[in-house]
Order: structure tokens, then C-alpha cells, then sequence
């Protein structure tokens, strides 16, 4: 399948090109402002032609495709797959105030400020990780979009010298950002890496789609952007994260995220440089770990920067679009350059792109 792009990468691969916009939304009007640039993960994005699909032979969605054959299983034969899934606790919906009339991306669509009524659902307590969509795959035999298409984005930082050597060019704009043939959730820092020693950690290189084919698997799926920024803030009011609005409260770090010079130096100081495990940080008030830092998060919306003030019921974002809203930042975050690991950031991405800092969590209306 050929892929078409605003932007080609001298680096391509056999089956797709993958492209990055040479500004930060340029095309949306969704620039980040100068003191805030962004990691530039925002435009890592598969822009794919349409092909025409008889409506006789029209390809069943996957969420629908493997969801629908594990489910028909007896109930004995999904015991051990259904074992390894999160544990999820229950969000008592109510009342809250989404977004901010003080953004730090202003062009994100962080503001206005306005009230949310939620209803109740359960959420995991943590990212979904390597171990568990590897049961996943092993009872599906699903293959994700990156795997299909033969490359995904990985942070130049992360990559041994062997596969950067390889690679002859990246995009000016944001040159620790590479197209890594072999790269996918297997493979998170490309061909020459595994996940032996993170099956604890967040699985990375997942679609939106390959996010909701694993949630519907598993009788979940994706937060709407609503509940997980409620979820998000703890049943605290107003505040930056999930623990408050200082940063590093005591000293303590509270979130995986970048310490040090982005992108040339992380310091380390909260112990990880990549990924971390899950549930390597403190909790928030509702017992949700790493709900920012660590791995952006998909949720189920649409992308929009434009939001009315009215009272909203259990919104869900715009009808359609092209990108899907992904919260929580990442490992990769900092102040300086992308602030966006506060309850109240946003960021998007086309639905079949995938990175090495991109994950996603469940949720459901019951008790799974």
C-alpha cells in the first residue's frame, strides 16, 4: 500500500512513507508557541490515500474481527489471557472543570474553561503493557498497523548507533524524531531491541486502532477525553496534575518525564530515561498510576481546538475529523519544550500512527 504525504522522508520504507509536518500543526493553525515548541510527536502522522473498497468484500473492522472470535471462546479457554488484564477501579462520575482559561499551549485547545458532568465507569489503574497485549496477540494473532506497514517512529535518542546509521535523513524540524523500519510494540527502539526485560512496561507503536481492537478484545474501551482528564485529576479541582501544582512536591517525583536539556541531555533524576514500569510512581487520588508522564494515552475523541462553554453532559468530542486526542504526555516531556503532561493538555495524531512514546489504557461501564 503506497501512502501519500505532504512531506517525504529521503528514508522510506518498502510499504509506506511516513511523513512529519515541517511546522507543529502548521496546516490546523495548531502551532505551539515559541516557549513551548513541542516534541513534535504531535505530527507523526500516516496521511493515507483512500483506496476504493467494493461493498461486496468491505474488510470487517479488527475491534469487531478479534474482539468477536476470542468472545465466542468458551470461557475456560480465555481464562489465562483474561488473567493478565489491569486491574481497574470505579470513578464515581460527577461534576468537574475540564480544561483551563490559563493554557500553557494556548493553540491546543486547552480553553475555555468549563464544566463537565460525567457518569461513572471503571478505568484501569495503569497503561496497558508489553505483557498484556502480548496475551492479546497470542489469543488473536492480531498484527498492528506499524507491523503492517513496516516502520514507526522513534526518538533518535533511544536508538543504538547501528539503526541511526542507517537512517540518511530526518526532518529539520524535528530531527531526534526517525522513521525506524522494524519498529513496532515487539520492537520499540527498532529491529535490534526487544521487550524480554519491559514486559511491565507501557506497549508503545499502537494505533488508535490497535488501541480499540485491544480494548474490545478485552470487553472495554478507549476514555472518552472527558473521563480521563475527570479520571485524571483525582477528585482534585483545578490543579495542574494529578497531585497538585507543584512538580516535584518534597523533592519527590511524582511522573516519568524528561529532567535535564530536551533533546540533547535527560539527567535521569527520576530514575528512567525511557519508559519506566508501570506503577513506578505514586497513585493519584483515585488510584490511577502514571496518568501523565511515561506514555501518551488515546482517548476515543476526535480532535477539535474549539469548545463551547456550555454544560455538557458526558461529551465526546466532534462527530468525525481526522485526528484522534491523545492525553497525558510522555517520557519525552518537559517544561521548556513540551508541557504537556498537565491534566488539562492535549495533544492529536492520525488514528494509524504510531510512535515510541504512545500508549493507551481501557475503560468500561462495568467491572471487568
Amino acid at each position: 500500500m503506497l501512502r501519500n504525504f505532504a512531506l517525504f522522508f529521503v528514508f522510506t520504507c518498502s510499504n509506506t512513507l511516513l511523513s512529519f509536518q515541517t511546522s507543529c500543526g502548521a496546516e490546523s493553525g495548531n502551532a505551539a508557541p515559541q516557549t513551548a515548541a513541542g516534541c513534535g510527536c504531535e505530527n507523526l502522522k500516516r496521511a493515507a490515500a483512500v483506496e476504493p473498497v467494493e461493498e461486496s468484500t468491505a474488510t470487517v473492522h479488527p475491534a469487531v474481527k478479534y474482539s468477536k472470535e476470542v468472545h465466542d471462546r468458551p470461557p475456560e479457554a480465555q481464562g489465562d489471557e483474561r488473567r493478565v488484564q489491569s486491574q481497574m477501579v470505579l470513578i464515581t462520575g460527577g461534576e468537574f472543570l475540564m480544561g483551563t482559561d490559563n493554557p500553557g499551549i494556548p493553540a491546543d485547545g486547552e480553553g475555555p474553561q468549563r464544566l463537565v458532568h460525567v457518569d461513572s465507569f471503571y478505568m484501569d489503574i495503569q497503561e496497558v503493557t508489553n505483557q498484556q497485549f502480548e496475551a492479546f496477540v497470542n489469543a488473536t494473532g492480531y498484527i498492528t498497523e506499524a507491523e503492517k506497514f513496516g516502520d514507526s517512529f522513534v526518538f533518535e535518542g533511544i536508538l543504538s548507533e547501528t539503526i541511526k546509521n542507517q537512517i540518511t535523513q530526518a526532518v529539520a524540524a524535528a530531527p531526534w524524531w526517525l522513521p525506524v523500519k522494524g519498529a513496532n510494540w515487539r520492537h520499540p527502539e527498532g529491529p535490534d531491541s526487544n521487550i524480554i526485560d519491559k514486559l511491565d512496561h507501557p506497549v508503545l507503536h499502537v494505533s488508535w486502532t490497535d488501541a480499540v481492537t485491544y480494548c474490545s478484545w478485552a470487553n472495554k474501551r478507549l476514555p472518552t477525553e472527558a473521563e480521563w482528564e475527570f479520571a485524571c485529576r483525582g477528585g482534585l479541582r483545578d490543579r495542574l496534575y494529578p497531585w497538585g501544582n507543584k512538580l516535584n512536591p518534597k523533592g519527590q517525583h511524582y511522573a516519568n518525564l524528561w529532567q535535564g536539556d530536551f533533546p540533547t541531555y535527560n539527567s535521569e533524576e527520576d530514575g528512567y530515561i525511557k519508559t519506566s514500569p508501570v506503577m513506578s510512581f505514586p497513585a493519584n487520588g483515585f488510584g490511577l498510576y502514571d496518568m501523565v508522564g511515561n506514555a501518551w494515552e488515546w482517548t476515543s475523541d476526535w480532535w477539535t481546538v474549539h469548545h463551547t462553554t456550555d454544560h455538557k453532559h458526558n461529551p465526546k468530542g466532534p462527530p468525525s475529523g481526522t485526528d484522534k486526542v491523545k492525553k497525558g504526555g510522555s517520557y519525552m516531556c518537559h517544561k521548556s519544550y513540551c508541557y504537556r503532561y498537565r491534566c488539562a493538555a492535549r495533544s492529536q495524531n492520525t488514528p494509524d500512527s504510531s510512535s515510541s512514546n504512545v500508549g493507551f489504557r481501557c475503560v468500561s461501564q462495568e467491572q471487568r
